[in-house]
């Protein structure tokens, strides 16, 4: 069958989420992908990624016992984690239960590397087929793997040799201290691996708010991590056992393992987006409120530039399916985007950052609050490590972002997202109820401390 009504290049979360919706609303729908159809996130980003954290977070828990609640004698085993990764995860990294369930609905899936041809065609392996009512691109992201003399060739890690890994290497070098470093180099770490984290910016987690950072540097330097901060690499070495890293100050740091997490970039190349009038070499593809790139032509998830997250592209999903089956409905709105970084504490975010609310032009107060001196984060303890931070629109009396870095930071940090996507006034949150003791009251405490 070469003419469908749609065909998904791309069956990431996002693609697979609109491919089973049009089958499920009576479509011709073909899904075509090369690799995995789930994609990036079940198989080697967020769900194993969380699976490894819960149990490095379990090892360092059982070592806050003493002081609090008795004595725990910790010994880390990273088999049971590669274990549960394989059986619970990823099926060993198996799409066949994913694959059965798009054609279940009815959908023709096609393994290959497809790309466009024209106005309504795809090409997958010689072969064209033809949509004639929506085409949409979700080809995903990938690592970005920088131009560093000699690192082409090694064996070095990206995020997916760290999932898939079945022992917990003797030293790890973390090239990047984003989300994925910092995550990842924590867990190492708390099972036993030497870490050392490099990031060429000023502090980790350069995108998110200074004191959040501060935060987690210093939580992962309690957890024996050496962080390198303002630091590049310019060379890379593999001797056959270990990786030596130069810096651009001269100096090395040696380790068995060396993992790339500098960041990821949309998946564009070699889609044929030229034969459908879009600049193939764009950092991502334009579209609409509506996620519409062109005639017949949508185009959601990372290749769009709003975010590289599993929950961007389940957001944008959602609006294509309507758009497509001519469903009403908003159109895409990312005032209140929410971003959460899994190290311990969490840290979780939404809307603007104070600088970028400056940037704006916005007339900007900031509330912060120390979670220890909270009374939930006392009683916490050993651990509670935290702040949260409010940044406030003075003209509008409106909250434009929120960062909880914080146990269960993450969680906390969903009251603000509602606040900044409702546009709920500061005025009606300081007058508000918060249940006592909990972590999110300091949000009350934050909101006093505003100025």
């Amino acid at each position: 069958m070469t003419e469908v009504d749609a065909i998904i290049l791309g069956m990431g979360v996002g693609g697979e989420e609109i491919a089973e919706r049009l089958a499920d609303a009576g479509l011709r729908v073909l899904g075509v992908d090369g690799g995995l159809v789930g994609g990036e996130c079940p198989y080697w980003g967020c769900i194993p990624s969380k699976m490894m954290i819960r149990a490095a977070n379990l090892i360092a828990d059982a070592r806050r016992l003493e002081g609090i609640g008795g004595f725990v004698q910790v010994t880390p085993d990273w088999a049971p984690v590669a274990s549960r990764i394989r059986s619970e995860a990823t099926d060993d990294w198996d799409d066949k239960v994913a694959v059965e369930r798009f054609t279940g609905k009815g959908g023709t899936f096609v393994r290959g590397r497809g790309k466009l041809a024209g106005p309504g065609r795809v090409e997958v392996d010689g072969v064209t087929y033809t949509a004639t009512r929506a085409v949409v691109v979700a080809t995903g992201g990938a690592p970005v793997i920088p131009p560093i003399e000699g690192l082409a060739g090694t064996p070095y890690w990206t995020n997916r040799e760290a999932i898939a890994t079945e022992t917990a290497p003797s030293s790890l070098i973390v090239l990047g201290g984003g989300a994925i470093g910092v995550e990842l180099g924590q867990v190492f770490a708390r099972f036993g691996t030497a870490v050392t984290i490099v990031e060429g910016a000023g502090r980790l987690l350069p995108a998110e708010e200074p004191e959040a950072s501060e935060i987690v540097h210093q939580a992962l330097a309690e957890d024996d991590i050496r962080i390198r901060v303002g630091a590049r690499a310019v060379k890379v070495a593999h001797d056959g056992q270990n990786f030596t890293l130069t810096l651009d100050d001269g100096t090395t740091e040696t380790a068995e393992k060396l993992l790339v997490a500098v960041g990821r970039k949309a998946q564009m190349a070699d889609l044929g987006l030229e034969t459908v009038g879009i600049d193939p070499s764009g950092h991502a593809i334009p579209v609409d409120g509506h996620m519409r790139a062109g005639d017949k032509l949508w185009a959601v998830g990372d290749v769009t530039g709003h975010g590289q997250f599993t929950h961007v592209a389940m957001y944008q999903a959602a609006v294509t399916v309507r758009d497509i089956l001519g469903e009403p409905g908003p159109p895409t709105d990312y005032r209140a985007l929410p971003r959460v970084t899994f190290t311990d504490p969490e840290v979780g975010a939404v809307g603007m950052t104070e600088q970028q609310a400056r940037d704006a032009g916005l007339s900007v107060h900031v509330g912060i609050t120390q979670i220890p001196t909270s009374a939930r984060g006392w009683i916490y303890g050993d651990g509670n490590e935290g702040i949260v931070k409010l940044v406030i629109d003075t003209d509008r009396d409106l909250l434009v972002g929120a960062t909880v870095a914080a146990p269960s930071g993450g969680e906390t940090m969903g009251a603000l997202a509602v606040a900044v996507y409702a546009e709920v006034k500061v005025t009606s949150m300081r007058n508000m109820m918060y249940a006592y003791p909990t972590f999110y009251r300091a949000i009350e405490d934050a909101l006093r401390h505003i100025t």
